[in-house]
């Protein structure tokens, strides 16, 4: 997406290097915005109770009909930890409250640099119940039901490296060039 003037006051940009980095920036000398890029915040929740793991079904693109995890993105002055647990009560009316980060993922494009944060969340109260907007169906399911599900393939990823490997000292690379993630070990 091109930036052609200044969100701050109006003016044309222009393209200045700046750290060896060709960066835009405002051309009016009374201005010191510069558009440092695109990024993208996204959170995703594992909420287990008992043996279960919370899903959703996707009810649109991308991904849709595809089960996963519940998440979203931040909103600009949204702390990232109240994003999730946000994002779990309207996707499924669950309450949860976050326990810790399982997993990041750090996958930059042209267009947006896309940052994923992945929490542990402790269950609270509620019965999953669709949004009917982004997601068609929710519930607990156990790791035997996911085998005849339709799950998404990071969600996948997430389960394996955050349900059964949770024994972890930290966050650790993932090697795996397709996931392009930390994960704990």
């Amino acid at each position: 997406m091109a930036i052609n003037y200044c969100v701050e006051c109006g003016h044309p940009m222009e393209t200045r290097v700046m750290d060896g980095v060709e960066r835009l920036a405002c051309s009016s000398e009374a201005c010191n915005y510069v558009h440092w890029g695109s990024y993208s915040i996204g959170v995703g929740a594992l909420v287990m109770r008992d043996d279960r793991v919370l899903l959703v079904r996707r009810a649109q693109e991308p991904g849709k009909g595809n089960w996963t995890n519940p998440g979203g993105y931040i909103e600009q002055l949204e702390p990232i930890e109240e994003t999730v647990v946000r994002e779990v009560l309207e996707e499924t009316g669950v309450e949860a409250r976050v326990v810790s980060i399982v997993a990041l993922r750090d996958l930059p494009r042209a267009a947006v640099h896309n940052v994923y944060i992945a929490y542990e969340m402790e269950y609270i109260d509620g019965e999953p119940v669709p949004d009917g907007v982004e997601v068609d169906a929710a519930g607990f399911f156990t790791f035997e039901e996911l085998k005849s599900m339709q799950v998404a393939g990071f969600t996948q990823w997430l389960l394996d490296v955050a349900v059964h490997n949770p024994e972890g000292a930290g966050l650790r690379k993932d090697v795996t060039p397709a996931a392009n993630g930390y994960f704990r070990t």
